[in-house]
Parts: structure tokens; C-alpha cells; sequence
């Protein structure tokens, strides 16, 4: 699950920063009052000034993504673009459930430390000859990060990965090592980043897309999270297996290093001792919950009956339907453990990255704008002359600066930009819309080459075992990778699992 970055201060301090602040404001003002885009409906162009403040606000960091996100509840009602009721409600949609429930149950796993046994066993599974360790961290980080933070996730691996590296000097030494622990960290970084795009709740970008595609397309069949994880996670695998590929031959690992101790690891598992009870409640806990993520929609296919089905109105329900009721209990059940009442506590509610759900609110928000203003069928109809261009082209363009731009940008802000846009694009040249978002959400997180592109990219660099030229490199190919993989997996699984075509209608 990734986390955002934000900004630290409210003092925009950076050159970038103050630009944006000061240049956001100042085109937002010359759209609104010189840009009369349709003389008949005046809310197109104030929601496209608004649209322009937010993005500029959002890319380069002017004020921190949160208070960026808290402008619709101000500007929608006084521009005459939204009631301050119909705003209001956006900022705890249902998308919104889905994401607290599931992130308490992973503020579970970390009070517990159950994600740190899993990652170990993981590791003692694979072995440790150096490539298949590599591949066991990157396996282990990318398991993990589909359910917690990415960057609790990389916190967490990195440690693990000193602890081989230093015994590794002892063994080797030189060279070979230093290549050896490049790898090793950059694939924590980039499984921290790929784990998460493989289920809804993994990375905000997806969370992002939901909102918005359930808000500009209210009338569409849901995606379920066994829909997404049917799509995502053979492409999570994909990029994995890429990324190790591309660390094995960069760093040139074909060299043997010699086995390295197995009691490393078996130290750290062992000193976890036995499962307590509250891991134990935890890991039923979040196996309960996948389960029913995975089993609430019909399966068609195989004729499958979801629980969902079981209720009058299955309409009813949702995923964060079922997150919630997972993550409740978890407050009523005792812990059993000396200075802790509870399997969570009041001080789990404190530890909600509450600016990311923010975040959510405002792009969820500006979302509903952009349909109900009429800007999204207006910025769809400009871009009707690509309609006999061939889709998997427009959907290599999509990934292509995405994920490019996510590199210099927060992933959350990018998505939040540029989902309304194609979205509307794609109504408008006939598609699905899934074509064209589903990719741009899968790519906003995807940024491999610098420190700032991601938490876990910075977390690892800051160990000085990473230096950039070595980051920049492997990270452009890997960047290249996750392009046309993402292209190829929505040109082969998208119309079975989501149900759509890839023609033009």
C-alpha cells in the first residue's frame, strides 16, 4: 500500500513551490475570467479554473496535498458549481471506507508484527543463494505492500537486507558485494512499489481511480476487488519477475557469491517465538477479510454465486462493506497482552493517514464537478479525433507519461490530474473508459529512476549503498518495462475480466 509524500511545512519554501503557488493562481484567474469556454453553460469554465488551480497546486507541492484537496468545499458552492451539501458528501464516499477499513486491519499486522513473521517465512521459503534471495526479498516486499504502506513496507525489509549485507562483506567482500547490495535494496524499492498496484486497497492511486470512475460513471457496474485483483496481480507478478530479471543482469549477479548463512534469518524468525494470540486474531482476521473481498461479486464465468447475492439488494453492499466489518471487531476483541486492552486501540483512529483520505475527498470531489459541470463531455469531444487511432497506442501514450510525470510528482496528485482527463477522453472517442484509467492509475505508480519518485526509492538511497547514476539507469529500463507490460496486459486480460471491448463504438 503506498503512502504519500507531503509537504512537511505550510510555508511554500522550495522555487517550485512558490512558482506554483503564485502561477496556479494566476492562470486559475485568467481561465475564469477571460476563458469563456461554452457561453451557455458558464460551469464548465469555472470548474476548469478550479481544475487548473488544484492540478498545478497538487504537481508542484504549493500548499501540502491535503489543503489542496479542502479547496472544492470553498470554491464548488461559491462559483455556483456544487451545493456545499452534494460536496461535503464526497469526502466520505464509499471508496473512502474501503481504503480506513483496510488500512486499520494493516495497523493491525504492524501492532503485532505480523507482517515481519510473514516476510521471514517468505525468506527461509526461498532459500538463500543470492539470486533466489534477491528474489525471495523482492517477493516477500511485494506480498507485504499489497496490504500495508509501502514505505512501513520498505522500512521494514531494508533492515533485513543490511543484516545479509553485512554478512555478505564477511563472506565476499569487494565489488561484487557492494553490486550485490545495490540490487538487493533497489529491489525492495521497486517490490514495495509493484506489491501495491495488485489489489485495490494496495497503493492510493487505485483507491484514487475507484472514486473517481464510480463518481464520473455512477451508472457502470462496479469493479469488485476479485475483478481488479484478477487484472492486477498477473501484472504485479509480470513487473516483478521483470525487475528481478533486469537487477540480475544489470548488477551482472550470474557470479556466485556463496550461500549465505541460513541462521540470519532463522535468528530473526525464531526471536519472534511462537505466534501470540493477537497475531493469531490478526492473521484470521485478514484472512477472513481477503476472502471476502475475493467472494462478494458473481463470477459469471463459472458460475459462482457471490455472498453479495445472499441479500435482497446486493446494491447494498461493497467492499468497504466488508472491510468495515472486519476492522470493527479488531476494537472489541482483548488482546491478552500486559499494557494493551484491546487488538487495536483509540490510538489505531491517530495513526490514519487522514490527508490521504482528504486527498481522496477533493479528487472525488472535482470528479463529480468535471460530469456534472459538463467539462468532462467537453474535454472528450476535443480529443474525438484520435477515435481511428488504434486504442493499444493511445493506452502506450497513457503509460508513457504517466509514468514519466509521477517521477517528478506525488503518485496520488498525478492520478488525481490526469483520471478525470482520460476519462472524459475516452467517453468521448468511444471506448470504455477502463481502457484509458485502469492504466493511468496502474502507472502513477510506477516511478523507478529517482529518490524523489517514490518513498521506498528515497528510503533505500538514504542507505548510501545506492548511488543515482545506478538508480536513473536501471530504473528508466524497468520504468520501459512496466510500460509495455501494462499495455500488454490490458490488450490480453482486460476485456475477460472487465467485460469490455477494445474497439470503438
Amino acid at each position: 500500500m503506498s503512502s504519500e509524500e507531503s509537504s512537511s511545512s505550510n510555508e511554500p519554501t522550495g522555487l517550485h513551490q512558490k512558482i506554483g503557488l503564485w502561477g496556479g493562481l494566476a492562470i486559475a484567474l485568467l481561465v475564469l475570467l477571460f476563458a469563456d469556454i461554452d457561453p451557455a453553460r458558464p460551469g464548465i469554465t469555472r470548474t476548469a479554473a478550479v481544475a487548473v488551480l488544484m492540478s498545478v497546486w497538487w504537481i508542484t507541492d504549493a500548499l501540502p496535498l491535503a489543503v489542496t484537496s479542502l479547496l472544492p468545499l470553498v470554491l464548488f458552492p461559491v462559483l455556483g458549481i456544487m451545493t456545499a451539501k452534494d460536496v461535503a458528501t464526497k469526502y466520505f464516499d464509499d471508496v473512502i471506507c474501503l481504503y480506513l477499513g483496510g488500512f486499520l486491519v494493516a495497523i493491525a499486522m504492524e501492532r503485532w508484527n505480523l507482517h515481519r513473521r510473514i516476510a521471514l517465512r517468505i525468506l527461509l521459503w526461498f532459500g538463500l543463494k543470492p539470486r533466489m534471495l534477491l528474489l525471495g526479498f523482492m517477493v516477500a516486499t511485494g506480498f507485504i505492500s499489497m496490504w500495508i504502506s509501502n514505505t512501513a513496507t520498505a522500512m521494514m525489509m531494508v533492515p533485513i537486507g543490511i543484516a545479509i549485507l553485512l554478512k555478505l562483506d564477511e563472506i565476499a567482500g569487494g565489488g561484487i558485494v557492494k553490486r550485490y547490495g545495490a540490487a538487493l535494496l533497489l529491489g525492495i524499492a521497486y517490490a514495495s512499489s509493484i506489491g501495491g498496484i495488485a489489489t485495490p486497497v494496495g497503493t492510493p492511486t487505485n483507491m484514487v481511480f475507484f472514486g473517481i470512475y464510480g463518481k464520473q460513471f455512477p451508472n457502470a457496474e462496479p469493479i469488485s476487488f476479485m475483478q481488479w485483483a484478477s487484472f492486477a496481480t498477473p501484472l504485479a507478478v509480470a513487473m516483478m519477475l521483470a525487475a528481478w530479471g533486469i537487477l540480475t543482469i544489470f548488477f551482472r549477479l550470474t557470479q556466485n557469491l556463496g550461500t549465505i548463512d541460513e541462521t540470519i534469518i532463522r535468528r530473526e524468525y525464531d526471536a519472534l517465538g511462537p505466534m501470540t494470540w493477537p497475531q493469531k486474531v490478526v492473521a484470521i482476521d485478514f484472512a477472513i477479510l481477503a476472502l471476502l473481498w475475493i467472494t462478494r461479486s458473481n463470477i459469471d464465468e463459472i458460475g459462482f454465486k457471490g455472498w453479495g447475492s445472499l441479500f435482497p439488494d446486493k446494491k447494498f453492499l461493497s467492499d468497504g462493506t466488508a472491510a468495515m466489518a472486519l476492522s470493527i471487531p479488531l476494537f472489541l476483541i482483548p488482546s491478552r497482552s500486559a499494557g494493551s486492552r484491546r487488538i487495536l486501540e483509540e490510538s489505531a483512529i491517530e495513526k490514519i493517514p487522514w490527508g490521504v483520505v482528504l486527498l481522496f475527498g477533493g479528487g472525488i470531489a472535482l470528479a463529480a464537478a468535471f460530469e456534472s459541470s459538463g467539462l468532462s463531455l467537453w474535454v472528450g469531444e476535443r480529443m474525438s479525433g484520435l477515435r481511428d487511432v488504434h486504442p493499444m497506442i493511445i493506452v502506450f501514450g497513457v503509460c508513457t507519461v504517466v509514468t514519466f510525470l509521477t517521477e517528478l510528482t506525488s503518485n496520488t496528485a498525478t492520478a488525481q490530474v490526469v483520471l478525470p482527463i482520460f476519462a472524459a477522453n475516452a467517453s468521448a472517442m468511444g471506448f470504455n473508459p477502463i481502457l484509458f484509467m485502469i492504466p493511468a492509475a496502474i502507472s502513477s505508480s510506477l516511478g523507478f529512476m529517482l529518490p524523489v519518485g517514490t518513498p521506498p526509492n528515497a528510503i533505500v538511497f538514504g542507505t548510501r549503498r545506492v548511488n543515482m547514476q545506478d538508480m536513473v539507469r536501471v530504473g528508466f529500463i524497468i520504468n520501459i518495462a512496466g510500460i509495455l507490460l501494462t499495455t500488454l496486459v490490458i490488450w490480453l486480460l482486460a476485456p475477460a475480466v472487465f467485460g469490455i471491448s477494445l474497439s470503438a463504438k
